[in-house]
């Protein structure tokens, strides 16, 4: 009887690395692929460029390949006291970095029934990480882009969203990573914010830069990312304005807009009842979202319904109501605000919330109730997390820092240690060279 053989793998780029290791797992018996899922993946590096269905069909077409299955975590432990191989056969990459514990939990498992783990030396010249970035450089697509949230929201635990309001910040957005103790951590969207691209501009944010002026700041922003962009769409005008809003976001890429449940002249939410706002009706907002869904063409583009109840006071009850007849209407996702420093009501609404018969993704941007964590979030049942203006706001002060020192020292040497150096702008900008 044939022994059977275990290989973990992404397999989103395939290379001649992949092959060798499925060639050298061959030589010892039959193959099963245990092919990381979408959310496997996700759970250490970036998503991958294909989905676990496309990954699997060009696997299982792959001399050599007995079998494929779906590895649902990183851990490869679920997998092999199921299938219980003879061998595990794995690049010897994974001896350092973030899979080392995953290798030693592998071999403690093998040992359970006396299975043995197979390392192949690694393939020179051949770098997955070098290929993504490589594949980066060229680009994407409005399709590709468009679709990449929903894949994430399904993917990860939480959807992580930074304020981009020109092409510089949106490459911080793209680039910016660190590492941890799971793997790299980073960014997986950029909110292009109505306030971060009217006060960029010295405006007010009560919808005086018009749709077609911020259209040319997020074309800035899409000719140099690659990651999904969220729109904020204010209160997304009359219906009949809204369904074109609609068909030029879907057309150049968008993945989502949110709009907000109010009425009348924009006011900034985080003024609360401080300054006169004006709730929609239910009926109304629901026929705004169901003409927006009908001029759509595609499944991919997400309308994310924004509830106002909290910032205006009128509680919990109005805002649980909103939300039923929102995800009746069409809506994508709910994004429920606050403007209270406490984040209790907010959680009292998440808790409403999960009791849903049906339920989209659920959207927060706790600026305020700034202090509570990620993981909380999560126990609570946010999908996505937008932090909504920061680059913005600590980008202002700097530059106020270095203004005043240049007129109180009547030169600029005192702000060269505040500024990066030329040669450093010039190769932030990828093309300089």
């Amino acid at each position: 009887m044939s022994k059977k053989v275990y290989v973990g793998m992404s397999a989103d780029l395939i290379h001649p690395g992949h092959l060798n290791i499925i060639n050298e797992a061959s030589k010892l018996g039959q193959v099963i692929i245990g092919l990381l899922t979408d959310k496997a993946i996700a759970s250490y590096k970036r998503l991958p460029a294909l989905k676990y269905e496309q990954r699997k069909i060009i696997i299982e077409n792959i001399k050599g390949v007995s079998e494929v299955v779906a590895q649902e975590e990183l851990d490869y432990v679920p997998n092999l006291r199921k299938l219980k191989p003879d061998y595990v056969v794995h690049g010897d990459d994974w001896r350092q970095g973030v899979q080392q514990q995953v290798r030693q939990r592998v071999i403690e498992t093998l040992e359970e029934w006396g299975g043995k783990l197979h390392e192949v030396p690694y393939t020179p010249g051949i770098s997955s990480t070098q290929l993504n970035k490589s594949i980066k450089e060229i680009g994407t697509t409005p399709e590709v882009r468009m679709e990449r949230l929903r894949r994430l929201i399904e993917s990860k635990p939480i959807v992580k969203v930074l304020e981009a309001h020109n092409g510089l910040t949106g490459l911080i957005v793209e680039n910016i990573r660190v590492e941890n103790e799971g793997g790299n951590n980073e960014f997986d969207a950029m909110w292009l914010s109505s306030l971060t691209d009217s006060t960029a501009k010295g405006k007010p944010d009560i919808e005086a830069v018009d749709v077609t002026s911020r259209l040319h700041g997020l074309n800035d922003i899409l000719e140099v990312t690659t990651k999904p962009i969220i729109y904020d769409g204010d209160t997304g005008g009359i219906p009949e304005h809204f369904v074109f809003t609609v068909k030029t976001l879907e057309r150049l890429g968008v993945s989502a807009i949110i709009i907000e449940d109010k009425t009348g002249l924009k006011k900034n939410s985080l003024f609360g009842t401080e300054v006169q706002q004006t709730q929609a009706e239910i009926e109304d907002f629901c026929y705004k979202i169901t003409a927006g869904k009908r001029a759509q063409v595609t499944k991919s583009f997400m309308i994310i319904a924004r509830i106002e109840s909290l910032i205006l006071g009128k509680g919990l009850d109005d805002a649980v109501t909103r939300a039923k007849a929102y995800i009746d209407a069409g809506a994508d996702g709910i994004m429920i605000h606050s403007k209270e420093k406490d984040e209790r009501e907010i959680m009292e609404f998440c808790n409403a919330y999960k009791k849903f018969q049906k339920r989209v993704p659920l959207v927060v941007v706790p600026t305020s109730f700034n202090h509570v964590y990620e993981d909380q979030l999560i126990e609570a049942g946010v999908n996505v997390v937008i932090y909504a203006n920061h680059l913005l706001r600590s980008a202002y002060p700097a530059m106020v820092t270095t203004a005043k020192s240049i007129l109180t020292h009547e030169r600029s040497l005192e702000t060269d240690e505040q500024c990066i150096s030329i040669k450093e702008i010039l190769n932030l900008i990828p093309g300089t060279k």
